[in-house]
């Protein structure tokens, strides 16, 4: 265990006795910044489910000579984008890529890292997101960020994630996998059964394949659903 993961709990639950339930991303985010822990979630390389999901549906990876062909002139986004190494990813691929995040200091975070990166980094809510991002990305990628935040809210962020899907679009989500429902004390996260997955499938988007794989960056967590969802044309 990491130092801030213990500080991430006592901010999730003091904010949601606060009635603020996405507030402690920033204050988790800002501790880190202000190095009272180490930074939270902060690696270099891509979640190792996204790359392996990258390869498998033959998306070239970044810096090889095929990098970006298909890929040019669709548009990604990553839900939550944290401190940036998805987003890049994605960006590597060829995709226009936008990363948000509630979190002002991650967003500050990784415009000071990267100041020539071509992702776009910004300050977004989930449950009220920008109305020209609806429908508007061919490939939106969520991990670990719906899990991130309890039960009574999922309905409303699983919304917000399936509005960004364009016509044509994948939905990939990968989350924690749990077998029952976990209780709001063993949080966060609070990883997903097989049935939170049928709320993605809401507003004509379909399920194209959930499989459960073993996410080898953290592996002692157990293993987790990669699903993928699609959005007729």
């Amino acid at each position: 265990m990491t130092d801030w993961e213990p500080l991430a709990g006592r901010l999730a639950h003091e904010a949601l006795a606060e009635g603020a339930p996405t507030a402690w991303f920033d204050r988790l985010y800002r501790a880190g910044a202000d190095g009272g822990v180490d930074m939270p979630w902060d690696r270099q390389a891509p979640q190792p489910l996204l790359a392996a999901w990258a390869a498998g549906n033959g998306l070239s990876g970044a810096g090889s000579p095929k990098a970006g062909q298909a890929e040019a002139g669709k548009r990604a986004v990553v839900v939550g984008c944290g401190l940036g190494a998805d987003a890049e990813f994605l960006a590597g691929l060829g995709f226009a890529t936008t990363g948000f995040d509630i979190s002002e200091t991650a967003i500050r975070t990784n415009r000071e890292r990267r100041p020539d990166s071509p992702v776009h980094y910004t300050t977004a809510d989930l449950f009220a997101l920008p109305p020209e991002w609806r429908r508007a990305f061919d490939l939106v990628v969520e991990i670990f960020t719906v899990q991130a935040l309890p039960r009574e809210l999922r309905a409303g962020a699983v919304a917000g994630v399936r509005e960004l899907v364009a016509p044509g679009g994948t939905l990939l989500v990968i989350a924690r996998f749990a077998e029952r429902p976990p209780a709001e004390a063993e949080g966060p996260p609070w990883p997903l059964v097989r049935a939170d997955l049928a709320l993605f499938t809401a507003d004509d988007l379909r399920e194209r394949r959930v499989e459960r794989a073993e996410d080898t960056g953290r592996p002692s967590r157990g293993s987790c659903w990669v699903a993928e969802f699609e959005r007729p044309r």
